[in-house]
Parts: structure tokens; C-alpha cells; sequence
């Protein structure tokens, strides 16, 4: 009896260690793809296959148009955009609860505000491009015909591959008050902090405060500004760091788009 029952436990454990299923083991986006999602309202404004806005509140302008936004986009409900501090987040979105919906996420970047949307926690006023893209292949217009839907969503990883972080010097800048959109950026998308260092020679770091949206601003209190800049980035979330070493030249000009060689690691 005693050999047949050890014979028995034996067999048991080689048995299930090599068929027992290990789910931390597997990708790590794929053993958490249900439990990471979360409810959201979703409705669309512009026209249906645009970009929602010219711009919208983070002040990317006719950038939402163009790749590598390309119309994917979304205004966000207070909790999103965070008094602009949202501004250039990704998210994945998806819906089940109508019939043209295809269950499958697409992503979406905040490039504009909802202000009035907060009937529910979460709200995404999504481009009708974006919306439309929820659909099942050909149902698109079926699906903005619905108008507003409860979704799904997760916040992801934004990813532009073979695009850097991009600088707009703002068209008020002058040799004493630099101000800059900052978009493209990996990773968490949005931004908790942007210092600024002047001339390579400096070593002092200068914070940069909030102007609006995604645009950060330096006031020289009536000093003038010695460029070249170079412009240090921290992540909202990760609180990841980037710099760009003197990516605004000392020549700069408002109104003008100066792209730099890094990026955040996705």
C-alpha cells in the first residue's frame, strides 16, 4: 500500500508541474487585459470623420489632423484633462453595449477639454473618427448614429515611433518671456513638470509653469533670455525624466517648430 500511494503522489506532482497553467508567466499586457479596464461614458462632436476641433484646449492646432495624431483623438471630461495637465495622455478605448461595436480597443490621445462633461466619472468627447473606429468594419456611421455609449477604457503607453519630442515656440514669445508646445512625447504622453536651462554653459535649472493646455512658459521679469535653451521633461505618472540639450537654437523664432533627438522609453 505505501508504494502505491507513494507511487501515486509522485506521479501527481510531475503530472501537474508540467500542465499546470501560470498565468503571470504570460505577457504581461495580456494576463492583465481584463482586470485593468475600467467604465467610461463616450459621446463625439465635430464632424464625423474628423478630428473634433481645430486644436482643441491643449493647443496642438491642426497637429490633430496630421499624423501621427491623425484624427484619433478625444476631449476629456475634468478627471482627463486635469486642467491641461492631461493634455497629451493615451488611452485605449472599446464598446460592447451596442450592436456595432466591435469590442476591440482602439487608442486615443486628449488634445481638447470637455468642460461639461461630468455626468458620469470618466467621459471621453471623442472625435468622430475616433468614435466611428470603435465599430465593426462598415458600421461606423450606425455607431455615431448612437451617439453617446458606455465604454471601456485603460490608459497605455503613447508610442510614435520615429517621432521625437516637438517644441512650437509660442507666437507671444519675445527675448524675455519664452513660452512652448510640447508635444509627441512616449510614455505617459502627459507632463508633471518643465524646467528650462539657459546657454550650454548654465547650470541651473529654471522651472517652467503651466500657461495653458500643453503649453509651458519662462517669464524673465523684464531680463533677457540667453538661448540656446535646452528643456528638461518629467512624466505625470512615471515621473520619468528627458532632456533636450539646447534643442531651442540660439537663433530661435516665434511660431516656429524645433524637434529634438529624444524621447521618453516605452
Amino acid at each position: 500500500m505505501f508504494s502505491f500511494l507513494t507511487f501515486a503522489a509522485t506521479f501527481s506532482l510531475l503530472f501537474h508541474s508540467c500542465y499546470c497553467f501560470y498565468p503571470k508567466l504570460l505577457n504581461a499586457s495580456l494576463a492583465a487585459s481584463d482586470s485593468d479596464w475600467s467604465p467610461a461614458e463616450a459621446t463625439w462632436y465635430g464632424r464625423p470623420t474628423g478630428a473634433g476641433s481645430d486644436g482643441g484646449a491643449c493647443g496642438y492646432g491642426s497637429s490633430v489632423e496630421q499624423a501621427p495624431f491623425s484624427a484619433m483623438v478625444s476631449a476629456g471630461g475634468p478627471s482627463l484633462f486635469k486642467s491641461g495637465k492631461g493634455c497629451g495622455a493615451c488611452y485605449e478605448v472599446k464598446c460592447t453595449t451596442n450592436s456595432a461595436c466591435s469590442g476591440n480597443p482602439v487608442t486615443v490621445v486628449i488634445t481638447d477639454e470637455c468642460p461639461g462633461c461630468t455626468s458620469e466619472s470618466v467621459h471621453f468627447d471623442l472625435s468622430g473618427t475616433a468614435f466611428g473606429a470603435m465599430a465593426k468594419s462598415g458600421l461606423a456611421e450606425q455607431l455615431r448614429d448612437a451617439g453617446d455609449l458606455q465604454i471601456q477604457y485603460r490608459k497605455v503607453n503613447c508610442n510614435y515611433p520615429g517621432t521625437n519630442i516637438a517644441f512650437h515656440v509660442d507666437s507671444g514669445s519675445n527675448p524675455s518671456y519664452f513660452a512652448t508646445l510640447i508635444e509627441y512625447e512616449d510614455g505617459d504622453g502627459d507632463l508633471s513638470s518643465v524646467d528650462l536651462k539657459q546657454a550650454l554653459d548654465s547650470d541651473s535649472w529654471q522651472p517652467m509653469q503651466q500657461s495653458w493646455g500643453a503649453v509651458w512658459k519662462l517669464d524673465g521679469a523684464g531680463l533677457e533670455l540667453r538661448a540656446p535653451f535646452s528643456i528638461r521633461l518629467t512624466s505625470l505618472d512615471s515621473h520619468e525624466t528627458v532632456v533636450a540639450t539646447g534643442v531651442i537654437p540660439a537663433n530661435w523664432e516665434p511660431g516656429k517648430t524645433y524637434r529634438s533627438v529624444v524621447n521618453f522609453n516605452v
